[in-house]
C-alpha cells in the first residue's frame, strides 16, 4: 500500500508536470499568433495610413494633373470642366483625383501582393461596390468602430484583412460638399488586403518544450528514486534492527498483533518461542563488546536461517533476547523447531571461554503455544513464552522448554 502511494506520487507529479510544459508550449504558441497578428494589423495599418496622407496631399491641392497615356486615361466620373488641359498637340494633362490617385496606387501595389480597394455604400463608380465582408466593415464604421482586421483564406493562402473608415476633411470638401458631407462624416472606407505567412518555429518551440519536459520526468524520476530510498532506508531502520538486520521489537508487537488477530479468526494454533544468549553478559565482558556484536549477528541469523516458511518471523527482542513467531504452528512443532535453532546455533561453535560449562555460545528457548480458542490473550501467551525460558535456564540452560495453552 506505502509503495503504491510512493508511486501514485511520483505519477501525480510526472501529470502535473507534463500539463504544465503543455500549458506553457500553448501558451507561448498562442502568444507568437497573437504577436503575428499585431504585426500584421500595425503593417496593414501603416499602408492605410500611408494612402490616406497621400490622398490628403492630392484633395489639398485641388487635385493634379499628369499626362493623358494609354495607362492613365481621363477619370470618366470626375465631374468638372477643367477635368483636361490641352497643352499642345502631343501633350494633354488630366486631373487625377484622390480616388483615381488610388486606384493607380493600388493597381502598383498589386504586383507586390498587397490589394487596395476604395468602396462606400454608395459608391458612383461601380467597380467601388463593396463585398459582403467589407459591406459588414462599412456598417460597422457607422456604429462608431474605428478600424477592423482579421486572418481570411484567399485562394488557398492566408492573407491579412485590414479596414479602416475614410473620413471627410476640410480639403475633402471641396468636391464633397455637395454632396451632402460634412467634416468628420465617413464617406466609405478602404480595404488593405496583403499576404501573410505565419513565421512561428513551431518545430522548435515544440522540441524545445519537449526535450524540457523530458528533462523534468527524469528529473522526477530519479528525485522519485531517491526519495523511495529513502523512505525505504527511514522504514527500514524504524522496523529493523540495524545490528543483526533482522526485525526489531516494533516490528514483533505489529505482527503479533495481526498473528494473534488471524489464529482467533481461523482458530489455528500460534506459537511462540523467546530465546536468550546463555552467559552473554559474560561473554561481553571477556571479549569486549565488538566481539558481542558479531556475535548476536551471527545468532540472529542462524535463527533467521532455520525457519522454513515465508510465514515465520523472527526479531530481536532486546539486548541478547530473540523471538520467533510461528502461525499455524502446534506446540509439539514449535517444539522441534526450537530444539533445530538451539542445536544449530551451538553448531556454530562461537568460542566462549567465560561460559561456565560448554565453552561455546548456546541458547535457552522457551516456547508457548494458543490454540486459537480465545483461552489467553497476547499478554499472555508472551507470558508463558518468558516463563519457559526462565525454566531452561532454570534446568540448566541451552536447552528448550515448551508451554502449551
Amino acid at each position: 500500500m506505502i509503495g503504491l502511494r510512493k508511486n501514485l506520487f511520483v505519477i501525480s507529479i510526472s501529470l502535473f508536470w507534463i500539463a504544465l510544459i503543455a500549458g506553457s508550449f500553448f501558451w507561448n504558441y498562442t502568444s507568437a499568433r497573437i504577436e503575428q497578428e499585431r504585426i500584421a494589423f500595425q503593417t496593414a495599418k501603416s499602408f492605410f495610413d500611408l494612402i490616406v496622407i497621400t490622398r490628403e496631399w492630392n484633395a489639398r491641392h485641388g487635385g493634379v494633373y499628369v499626362p493623358v497615356t494609354p495607362q492613365t486615361r481621363p477619370n470618366p466620373y470626375l465631374e468638372t470642366h477643367l477635368r483636361d488641359i490641352q497643352v499642345n498637340d502631343q501633350l494633354t494633362l488630366t486631373q487625377i483625383n484622390p480616388a483615381f490617385m488610388t486606384r493607380q496606387i493600388s493597381e502598383i501595389a498589386e504586383k507586390q501582393g498587397i490589394s487596395f480597394h476604395l468602396t462606400s455604400l454608395d459608391p458612383i463608380r461601380p467597380q467601388n461596390k463593396p463585398t459582403s465582408m467589407e459591406k459588414k466593415a462599412l456598417k460597422a464604421f457607422e456604429k462608431g468602430v474605428d478600424q477592423t482586421g482579421k486572418f481570411i483564406e484567399e485562394n488557398g493562402k492566408t492573407a491579412f484583412f485590414y479596414m479602416a473608415p475614410l473620413k471627410t476633411k476640410t480639403a475633402c470638401l471641396k468636391c464633397h460638399a455637395e454632396q451632402g458631407y460634412q467634416k468628420g462624416d465617413i464617406r466609405g472606407g478602404i480595404r488593405v488586403t496583403r499576404p501573410f505567412r505565419f513565421s512561428i518555429p513551431l518545430t522548435a518551440l515544440l522540441m524545445g518544450h519537449i526535450g524540457l519536459g523530458l528533462a523534468g520526468l527524469i528529473g522526477i524520476f530519479i528525485a522519485g528514486r531517491r526519495l523511495s530510498s529513502a523512505y525505504d532506508t527511514i522504514r527500514r531502520q524504524a522496523t529493523f534492527d540495524v545490528l543483526t538486520g533482522v526485525p526489531n521489537r516494533r516490528s514483533f508487537s505489529e505482527r503479533i498483533l495481526a498473528e494473534f488477530n488471524r489464529s482467533l479468526r481461523d482458530r489455528e494454533p500460534l506459537s511462540l518461542i523467546l530465546c536468550d544468549i546463555d552467559h552473554f553478559k559474560a561473554y561481553n565482558d571477556y571479549y569486549g563488546h565488538e566481539q558481542g556484536d558479531q556475535c548476536l549477528a551471527k545468532i540472529a541469523q542462524q535463527i533467521r536461517n532455520t525457519l522454513k516458511r515465508p510465514t515465520d518471523f523472527c526479531a530481536r527482542y532486546g539486548g541478547e533476547e530473540f523471538v520467533v513467531l510461528l502461525p499455524a504452528t502446534a506446540a509439539a512443532g514449535a517444539t522441534r523447531l526450537a530444539e533445530e535453532v538451539r542445536t544449530n546455533i551451538e553448531n556454530l561453535e562461537i568460542p566462549h571461554e567465560a561460559a561456565p560449562v560448554s565453552g561455546v555460545v548456546t541458547v535457552s528457548l522457551g516456547v508457548a503455544t494458543f490454540q486459537g480458542d480465545g483461552s489467553c490473550s497476547r499478554d499472555e501467551l508472551f507470558k508463558k513464552a518468558d516463563t519457559s525460558l526462565y525454566q531452561a535456564k532454570d534446568q540448566g540452560r541451552n536447552r528448550v522448554v515448551s508451554l502449551s495453552k
